[in-house]
């Protein structure tokens, strides 16, 4: 296919194409079946013969996942259903309605409930139609030749987005030259973020990120939003510079093809799945060497400005305000959970005691807190070697705050249980390579911070997955509280956590009792 002409995202948002024959006509809807699904609607315009009919059938072909199966055009029947193996699709023809009110005779809105619609000739019913709809248009010219089409998508509504998406991933796969790559999901994670493998013919891989800009949300404090207070990215860009600067101290992130700043994509290397863990757990030998990162790291000064294109950026403190909204989850999320009722005084409370606990931490050392780093995000490389076999794949929301942070968040592993005996040995790791490099290392003073930044952390998680429960519809991070409540009451004992440990023995006892 060949792009006739470009149109900026707008709303609505547009993309014309030029499809040489019917071959390309089948191709293009192959890529649309790759952005719709159930509950979508999509208008076919066009005089008779444009096309419509075979791109219909091309593409409940292609969802049906049968290249034989018998889709005529519903002229005479005015709709057909097909019974995909994800969704229903229901190809309707409504040139020969007279007005929208024959719709209901036909049962249209049953038949439309949950499926996939595909109508042709949509102008009959007028006004019936949804607003959110991709309407795909198709031009003849004869003196092209008899199969060639010119095409012009239209995103209305919701579906502008979408289409505006779907057309920059395509410039961006032609410009990286993985325009032919077969495209696999892959599951996404608690963000926004979503991921496919590309695949081409010669077996190479590569990883198509789809991160999109990250709207606001509503106004929480300072009239900010939460994101904005929490210091999280909200664009591409701190993934595109932390993954070069990372790559210059010498460890493995994945090397950038090609990326689109503007609409949140990239094509990033296949580092593999890999992992660091196994069905009994940590790795131990995996997890000593991702500690050893962590030590390399830590080690030297590191800048708070990388490198951007053509541009700076400057990676956002961990500051009090951002640690602060993090711990506040908890009052927000998880103790509605558990169904306690938490006073407003109480509250205070939890709130003064966090904020005295975390002005030594922001008063602190300060290095690259990667933020995420933890077993879902380190890939196992062994065709490497030393450091370079363990790889970095999530950074976006990189802050400078307390090394402890990051030596926390993998010690502490909110996704696989981490034993006692094995965090004692990790910790020791890292403060006999940390000492290598300064002898002044001052691990009793690590040990602290290292207590209140997996207190932190632990009080954070328990309430995002509280809130990826209720807000977002993902319980299967409830699987994993307990695990996070024994670390943070064990986490809890530590003496520099003495008066919050007293808030929570009275205000939420569960919690401390979950590491007795």
């Amino acid at each position: 296919m060949a792009a006739f002409q470009d149109t900026a995202a707008q709303e609505p948002a547009t993309w014309w194409l030029d499809l040489p024959d019917e071959k390309a006509t089948a191709a293009l809807a192959h890529h649309v079946a790759e952005f719709i699904g159930a509950g979508d609607l999509i208008t076919l315009s066009g005089d008779l013969g444009a096309g419509k009919t075979a791109f219909a059938r091309a593409l409940i072909r292609h969802l049906c996942d049968d290249d034989d199966l018998d889709v005529p055009s519903p002229t005479f029947t005015l709709m057909q259903v097909y019974v995909g193996p994800k969704f229903q699709i229901v190809h309707a023809d409504l040139y020969r309605i007279a007005s929208p009110e024959e719709l209901v005779e036909l049962g249209w809105d049953e038949a439309s409930e949950g499926s996939l619609v595909l109508v042709e000739w949509p102008e009959r019913a007028e006004g019936a139609m949804d607003a959110d709809r991709l309407d795909i248009a198709f031009y003849v010219d004869p003196s092209q030749g008899d199969g060639w089409r010119r095409v012009k998508l239209t995103g209305h509504g919701a579906f502008a987005a979408r289409l505006a998406r779907a057309k920059g991933i395509d410039r961006l796969l032609v410009r990286a030259g993985w325009a032919d790559a077969k495209r696999s999901f892959m599951l996404g994670d608690a963000s926004s973020r979503a991921y496919e493998r590309l695949i081409k013919a010669d077996g190479s891989t590569a990883i198509l990120m789809i991160s999109p800009p990250r709207p606001d949300g509503p106004p929480v404090r300072y009239g900010k939003p939460y994101s904005a207070i929490a210091r999280l990215a909200e664009n591409i860009s701190p993934f595109v510079a932390m993954g070069r600067a990372i790559s210059t101290q010498g460890l493995s992130a994945p090397r950038i093809h090609a990326a689109d700043l503007e609409t949140g994509l990239a094509i990033l290397e296949d580092l593999g799945s890999e992992g660091v863990v196994d069905a009994n757990g940590p790795i131990p030998e995996r997890y000593l060497e991702s500690v050893a990162v962590l030590a390399k790291l830590h080690a030297e000064p590191v800048p708070d400005a990388v490198p951007l294109d053509a541009e700076n950026y400057r990676i956002p403190p961990y500051d009090l305000d951002a640690l602060q909204i993090e711990v506040e989850l908890l009052t927000e999320w998880y103790a509605p959970h558990v169904d306690a009722r938490l006073s407003s005084g109480s509250v205070a409370t939890f709130v003064n005691l966090w904020r005295s606990t975390l002005r030594e931490i922001v008063d602190g050392p300060r290095t690259w807190v990667l933020r995420d780093y933890h077993s879902p995000n380190i890939i196992w490389l062994p065709q490497r070697e030393g450091l370079q076999r363990v790889g970095i794949i999530d950074f976006q929301d990189c802050v400078m705050g307390s090394p402890a942070y990051d030596v926390a968040s993998l010690l502490q592993d909110a996704r696989v249980t981490v034993p006692d005996e094995l965090e004692l040995k990790l910790l020791s790791h890292y403060a006999r390579l940390r000492r290598q490099q300064d002898a002044s290392f001052d691990m009793a003073q690590f040990a602290r911070a290292y207590a209140i930044m997996a207190a932190q952390r632990a009080t954070k998680v328990l309430g995002i997955f509280a809130r990826l429960n209720k807000r977002d519809r993902k319980p299967q991070y409830l699987a994993h509280i307990p695990r996070v409540q024994r670390y943070l009451a064990k986490s809890l004992l530590h003496p520099a956590l003495a008066d919050l440990k007293s808030w929570y023995d009275v205000q939420l006892p569960a919690l401390t009792d979950a590491g007795s």
